[in-house]
């Protein structure tokens, strides 16, 4: 596949470079992803800045009003396991975001949960009932209300994002439960999003060294930017596509389609 089919691209994730650009090409046709360097880390979440996604006892709240979360600015993108899609997220079927105290009447035992605030990793949460939530933070699996979690960040239920086929609510909420208290080596799972998502579909692709990377990598991201542009990036396991996804997260479509640009550029 090739620039000038559709836009579309389609590169090896292990054949690009890892510099971190900058820079926008207004013309460019087809953009080019590069790739991250710090994708590996042991949890994205503890990678950002202290004021930003530090879960604190204190009494005063963080506050995100600043940058509100803008959907527009959400890059929706699909995930392939061979030629099967496993995950997909797109324009037309986004849950819109709700305030916390929206989110906990909606809530059910089992559900999946993400808070989203502009320039931060989305942070995800498995609810187990009585306003209370499970969650991996900073090296630890905690158990705090729904409220406290969300630090004034906007929330929605995503447990349809991924396709995998659900454990039953009473499972999902044993998995969280029975993990609360886990930290830093006891931990299988690099970010909030897989260990919630292991306790819902119990796949050991989420956990660390779930999956052996040999030969053709077999996972594909691919985001889209509009109905003719899109990306490929080819992975060896899911948890890695976590990762890149969640990055991308984190710095928005726009700055996603400035990285892609820029290394066309230099190619």
């Amino acid at each position: 596949m090739g620039n000038q089919v559709d836009k579309h691209t389609h590169v090896n994730y292990a054949e690009v470079p890892t510099s971190e650009p900058n820079g926008f090409d207004p013309d460019g046709e087809g953009a080019q992803r590069i790739g991250v360097s710090y994708i590996f880390s042991n949890d994205d979440d503890d990678d950002q800045d202290e004021t930003l996604d530090q879960f604190s006892s204190s009494s005063q709240p963080a506050s995100h009003e600043e940058k509100p979360f803008d959907l527009q600015d959400e890059l929706e993108c699909v995930v392939y396991y061979r030629d099967e899609c496993v995950y997909e997220r797109s324009a037309r079927a986004a849950a819109q975001t709700q305030s916390p105290e929206g989110l906990m009447a909606k809530c059910r035992p089992g559900d999946l949960l993400e808070f989203v605030a502009t320039g931060q990793y989305p942070t995800w949460a498995v609810y187990v009932g009585d306003f209370q939530v499970v969650h991996l933070h900073r090296a630890e699996i905690k158990n705090n209300f729904l409220t406290d979690v969300s630090q004034g960040k906007r929330g929605r239920i995503v447990n349809e994002l991924y396709r995998y086929r659900a454990l039953p609510p009473e499972v999902t909420v044993r998995n969280a439960l029975d993990h609360v208290g886990a930290v830093d080596q006891e931990l299988c799972w690099r970010n909030s999003e897989c260990f919630a998502a292991w306790c819902r579909f119990g796949r050991r692709e989420f956990k660390i060294g779930g999956e052996i990377r040999i030969g053709k990598q077999p996972y594909r991201l691919k985001l889209l930017f509009s109905e003719k542009k899109s990306h490929v990036l080819e992975f060896q396991s899911l948890e890695d596509v976590v990762m890149e996804k969640r990055r991308n997260d984190q710095i928005g479509k726009e700055a996603v389609m400035r990285e892609l640009a820029n290394h066309l550029n230099a190619t």
